[in-house]
């Protein structure tokens, strides 16, 4: 009985692999053919029926292999660990659907470098958004994560910041703070 317990569980997982392996099988597919003929990315038009040009990072994601996001946490909150482990989630998938339409070959080279992150910590809101400016600096996505108030601290605080686009780029804007 033991064996055919061990045979369903592994099937059940073959299907389920085959599944997922479909669906970003497709998902690569729309983002192959979301390209002008030149090869140059195609723009989107959101809701508000603005075009959104497609981000730098989106031309590195052809030449650079090292790909990472990085979660700026703000220290001076004092956030419970339950709370820090939300915002970084908000933050996460904040910025990852802020691109993934304007720069599928950036997410998808991230996607295949281990979907890195690294949290680091700073100690003021200032010291965020001087981070923030940098990364728009040399072109990298961000996103702020600004918490609701419900919980643990006051509405409208920017809790989080992400940062993804090549390992050496994001370091020279992150690179000096300490892991949290």
């Amino acid at each position: 009985m033991t064996w055919l317990s061990a045979f369903l569980l592994g099937a059940g997982c073959l299907a389920f692999g085959y599944l997922i392996g479909i669906r970003h099988s497709a998902r690569l597919f729309r983002s192959t053919a979301a390209l002008t003929d030149t090869g140059t990315p195609i723009t989107y038009r959101k809701n508000n029926n603005q075009l959104k040009p497609a981000i730098e990072i989106e031309k590195l994601a052809d030449i650079l292999e090292d790909f990472k996001m990085v979660l700026v946490v703000r220290n001076d909150l004092k956030m419970g660990k339950g709370k820090i482990a939300a915002q970084c989630s908000h933050a996460t998938l904040g910025l990852y659907k802020k691109i993934l339409h304007r720069a599928p070959k950036a997410l998808n080279r991230w996607e295949m470098c281990g979907q890195v992150k690294v949290v680091v910590k700073i100690e003021s809101e200032d010291e965020m958004l001087v981070l923030q400016e940098r990364a728009k600096a040399l072109s990298l996505p961000t996103h702020v994560t600004v918490d609701a108030g419900r919980t643990q601290i006051a509405p409208n605080s920017r809790t989080v910041m992400s940062i993804l686009g090549p390992a050496d780029m994001v370091d020279d804007v992150t690179g000096g703070l300490k892991l949290l």
